[in-house]
This record gives structure tokens, C-alpha cells and sequence, in this order.
């Protein structure tokens, strides 16, 4: 095809440039990059059933350093899940991703993508009555750089939030009997200030890039995304509680509304909920602390929260993190949503180790 410059009124031809051929090129090494990550995703998350690193080694660059520390991420990962769900009488039996590429450029042999990851993982009970299978959702954002040596992609270097990456080590033992099904976690027909049904509806529908939840994957657009900015996590429980159209309508104050300090800072916002009344303080302590059985908690203190409530979690004595809670699964574990990383029904201390400590908050209907 050829390519007709105009020039002070002069049309030029340039020369035979071959447009199809071009954007031809460039379709395919997308569509070649797509594949390489989709089988990726697909082995990583089967690694976290199977456990068996042979099955993702060959993704990556041994001889990188920063391709090698992406390599032993995905190890410490599945060592950490895996642990986990061993000390919680629990066993994976699926886990399935779902990719969408959001940025590709490609320079010769390198190219760089990024892609969010929408992953459904799915677990049994060890127990002596069989419980129905029970699956979780999450979602994470990647950046990636990829390289092509022999013909082949592989992985140069990565970058991703997921609290899974956790020292497997420092996990908590589970108290004996938990989870325990309590029968005082079903949620309030309270017509009340808090609607604690559309509370919950609401996190589902904007539970973000985790598997289960709704919007097609996407945050409420009327609200401003804190993740770039550090984190989105108590933003969305803000809205969870005090938005007045889908959400709980606890009435906003001059201190918290959307874009305030309590609004979106962990902190600010566990001091506001607490001094306002708007929420109560059930107990705060670690996993051991708030499961075990007690005169004051027979079922643990965890059991106490209704769907609704909200779980502030603490490290080194400064509040990281709140997520909202949705239900329990069929054996009784707390269920929690969450952004930053995004979360849908997932148990409430996955992600976290012995050393943190979690803040039960009922909130007054």
C-alpha cells in the first residue's frame, strides 16, 4: 500500500509501506503474549492445588535475579496457602483464572503488559460429615515485563499486591472445634439506621476484580479508587456502611463522607466508627484470642459479628487494614469482602499470621 503525503500543497508518493503487514504484526505478537499468559495464570493456580513447582519453573529466568525472586514469590505463595489450609482442616481442590490484558508494548524481544486476574479457588473440609465444596473469590493487578529467549516467553520481571505472599511459618494454630457454627450470625431484619441486607449486597456487587462479585468486576464510579494511592480498603467499607443508594445509609457527618480522612485512612476511620457510636468494639486480639471458646463467647468472639460488621486488622500496633463481613461458609467460617487487595467470601484471617491483631466491630443498627 502506498502513503500520499501532503506537503505545501504538493502530494508526494514516499514509498510502498506495508500498513497490513504492520498492524498484522502487531495483532499477533498480542494475540502470541495472550496466550503465553493465559496458559501462565492457568499453571500458577493449578501449582496451588498440586504443588508442584516443575509445573511453573519453566515460566521463568533462573539465571535473573528479578526473574528468580518472581519465581520464588509464587513458591512462598502456595506455601502459604497450602499451610494455611492445613492448619484450618481445610483442602484446596481448585483453583481457576480468569485474565484480562489492559496495557501491552512490545520492543523487540521484551514486552510489557499489565492484566488483572479475576481467580476462583475452591476448598473441602476435612471432617467427619461431609460439607458441600466451598469457593472464595480474588483479584489482583500485575505488571509485567516479559522476554522472549529461543522462541519462548518468559518472565523477566513481575510486580503484584497480594497479602498471600505471607511467612507460612508464623500462621496460627486453629483453637479446637473452629470454626464453630453459631446461630447468631444471620442478618438483622432491623429497619433500623443500618441496613445491614443492603450493606452486604452491596459489598458483593463491588467486591472489584475478585471471582462472585458483581458491576462486571468494576467499583461503584461515583466513588474515587484509592489504590493507587495506598490503598482502597477502607474507602470501600465507607461506602458499604454510609452510601444511600445500594449501601447501609448510615448518615454521613461533617467528618466522615466521602473523600474525608475517616473516610479513607484505616486509622482515622477505626477512631471515628468507635467514638460515634456508629460501631461497637466486640473484642481485639489475635486469631487465637478471638476464636476460642469462652465463657463471654461460647462460640469465640469472631461469632458475635453479624453480617454487616467489620473486621479491622493490626500490625505492630497500627491498623493496616478493614475489610466488611458477608456470611459464614457451610462450616461456620467468617466470610469477608474487601479491596486492596479485592476479596469476595473469603475466610477473614487468610492473609494474615499470628502476629496481627483483629478488631471486631458490630455496627448499631
Amino acid at each position: 500500500m502506498f502513503r500520499l503525503v501532503l506537503l505545501f500543497g504538493m502530494t508526494l508518493l514516499v514509498g510502498l509501506i506495508p500498513l497490513n503487514e504492520t498492524f498484522a504484526q502487531e495483532d499477533y505478537d498480542k494475540r502470541e503474549v495472550a496466550s503465553f499468559l493465559t496458559q501462565l495464570f492457568v499453571d500458577r493456580n493449578d501449582f496451588l492445588v498440586n504443588q508442584l513447582p516443575e509445573s511453573i519453573n519453566k515460566y521463568y529466568i533462573h539465571t535473573e535475579k528479578v526473574s528468580l525472586y518472581a519465581y520464588q514469590m509464587e513458591l512462598r505463595r502456595g506455601k502459604y496457602l497450602n499451610t494455611w489450609a492445613d492448619k484450618r482442616g481445610i483442602q484446596l481442590i481448585g483453583a481457576e483464572p480468569t485474565i484480562r490484558i489492559t496495557r501491552f508494548k512490545k520492543d523487540g524481544d521484551v514486552a510489557y503488559v499489565s492484566l488483572v486476574q479475576t481467580a476462583k479457588i475452591s476448598y473441602d473440609y476435612n471432617t467427619v460429615y461431609p460439607r458441600p465444596p466451598q469457593s472464595f473469590g480474588v483479584g489482583t493487578r500485575h505488571a509485567l515485563t516479559l522476554k522472549k529467549i529461543d522462541g519462548n516467553w518468559m518472565v523477566l520481571k513481575e510486580w503484584y499486591l497480594d497479602p498471600l505472599e505471607e511467612n507460612s511459618e508464623l500462621i496460627a494454630d486453629s483453637p479446637v472445634g473452629f470454626p464453630h457454627l453459631s446461630p447468631d450470625n444471620e442478618t438483622s431484619q432491623s429497619k433500623g439506621r443500618y441496613n445491614r441486607e443492603r450493606a452486604v449486597a452491596y459489598a458483593n456487587k463491588y467486591a472489584g476484580l475478585a471471582w462472585g462479585a458483581g458491576n462486571n468486576n468494576r467499583y461503584n464510579s461515583k466513588y474515587k479508587d484509592y489504590t493507587p494511592l495506598g490503598g482502597d480498603c477502607t474507602n470501600f467499607v465507607s461506602q458499604v456502611l454510609g452510601d444511600e443508594e445500594e449501601g447501609g445509609g448510615l448518615q454521613k457527618t461533617r467528618n466522615w463522607r466521602s473523600g474525608s480522612k475517616a473516610w479513607i485512612q484505616t486509622d482515622a476511620f477505626e477512631h471515628f466508627l468507635l467514638d460515634s457510636g456508629y460501631g461497637r468494639l466486640i473484642a481485639k486480639g489475635t486469631f487465637t484470642e478471638v476464636t476460642e471458646s469462652s465463657d463471654k463467647h461460647p462460640h469465640g468472639a469472631i461469632s458475635r459479628l453479624k453480617p454487616g460488621d467489620v473486621i479491622g486488622y493490626t500490625l505492630n500496633g497500627d491498623t493496616d487494614h478493614f475489610s466488611v463481613v458477608v456470611g459464614q461458609d457451610a462450616n461456620g467460617y467468617p466470610l469477608v469482602n474487601s479491596h486492596t487487595a479485592d476479596r469476595y467470601r473469603v475466610p477473614f484471617d487468610l492473609g494474615w499470621d499470628k502476629t496481627t491483631k483483629y478488631i471486631l466491630v458490630h455496627i448499631n443498627d
